[in-house]
């Protein structure tokens, strides 16, 4: 069975040592004891001429749903000529289309799609962003996304809020609730209280976001929006569940202040459906959205429906810096990328990590990916 996939995804491009020699998925563990939500989901492909590209899945729950799908598809690779990336993203796709396809298998496909990017930008000796047309800009400035707000009180949101805004000098925050999903409309007065605090201590110019995480219902949402936009807030991150559409399109349509929405959404239809509802800025994340394919396909549909494309990201080393590439890519790049809590624990296993200065980050220009990664580092951390 392998070979035969393996004949049928390698074309007739090179020879055997320019195509898949193996594929690996495995956790990572960066520290000892760290919780699976904490590890790394990586997926690493070999050449038979000695390339090798990373990628990473999403990590919720560790990655390990999405690696396990990998492992199921890996030795049916072996033979593949990698440049043939789409191919083997579609016919993995509808193989184990009645597993979701949302969520594991998405975000395995995802992995392997930047593995293969990495490879393909290795073989030929370019950056991703040469092989995808070329990088509008190659500095791109961030936004310091501030995550665990629902349970601080007014007083600790400043605190952290003013820490990292100090520290990073982004181009604007973000304020995430992180809240529990099943508790709508908890505390609205609270919420609105810490957007007016954070308002106060950057002034009225700094731009700023507020990220629900899904926890109001529509009548709470249009609340809280109004709000916002008193305040001047410049989007309202998935205000309401992510799975109610409608919902989702009835709060964007009512409210002023732009509504975002999509980094729970894993395939090209749902974000059509999605912006059909009503949203005119998405956020799907490369880490679940099938990788540099997925996400590339995501902006073309954007720039057809006039949409913003402002991609989800919360991966700081391989997702981040294949999200970079890409955003690297698109011509009308309205908002700055995000910047997710800050944690150098990743940083040993890259020579070049990915670390802002003066408040832009560069995407790298070595080849594939750019990233200089230590195999030895990452084996060593293996889980």
């Amino acid at each position: 069975m392998a070979s035969n996939d393996a004949e049928q995804q390698s074309g007739s491009r090179g020879t055997a040592a320019d195509r898949i020699a193996s594929v690996e998925a495995f956790q990572v563990a960066w520290r000892p004891g760290d919780a699976p939500g904490r590890r790394t989901a990586i997926v690493r492909v070999r050449t038979e001429g000695g390339l090798t590209g990373y990628g990473e899945a999403s990590p919720m729950m560790g990655g390990e749903h999405s690696l396990l799908v990998v492992r199921d598809f890996a030795a049916s690779l072996v033979g593949a000529d990698p440049f043939d990336q789409a191919v083997i993203f579609d016919r993995l796709l509808h193989r184990y289309i009645k597993l979701g396809p949302e969520g594991a298998v998405t975000g395995a496909l995802a992995a392997l799609d930047i593995a293969l990017w990495d490879i393909k930008g290795k073989a030929l000796g370019l950056p991703i962003y040469k092989l995808l047309g070329g990088a509008w800009r190659t500095k791109l400035p961030f936004y310091a996304s501030i995550g665990g707000n629902a349970e601080r009180s007014v007083d600790d949101v400043v605190r952290v809020v003013e820490k990292r805004w100090l520290a990073e000098t982004p181009a604007a925050i973000k304020i995430r609730w992180d809240g529990d999903r099943t508790r709508q409309d908890y505390d609205i007065p609270g919420d609105i209280a810490k957007a007016r605090a954070v308002r106060k201590l950057v002034g009225d110019a700094f731009p700023l976001a507020f990220d629900a995480n899904n926890q109001y219902s529509i009548g709470g949402a249009i609340r809280v929006g109004r709000a916002l936009e008193d305040l001047g807030y410049v989007w309202f991150e998935e205000p309401v569940q992510h799975y109610d559409v409608r919902g989702m399109g009835e709060v964007a349509q009512r409210l002023d202040i732009t509504v975002s929405a999509a980094e729970q959404t894993y395939t090209t239809q749902a974000l059509v459906q999605i912006i059909e509802a009503g949203v005119r800025m998405v956020q799907p994340d490369i880490v679940k959205m099938g990788g540099i394919t997925g996400l590339m396909q995501c902006a073309a549909i954007c720039f057809a429906h006039g949409v913003e494309l402002v991609p989800h990201q919360t991966q700081p080393g391989i997702g981040h810096v294949a999200n970079l590439h890409v955003l690297a890519t698109l011509m009308h790049n309205t908002k700055p990328a995000e910047f997710a809590d800050p944690d150098d624990r990743m940083h040993v296993a890259f020579e070049n990590p990915p670390i802002p200065q003066d408040g832009f980050f560069t995407v790298p220009d070595g080849p594939g990916l750019g990233l200089r990664i230590r195999d030895d580092e990452i084996d060593r951390r293996r889980s």
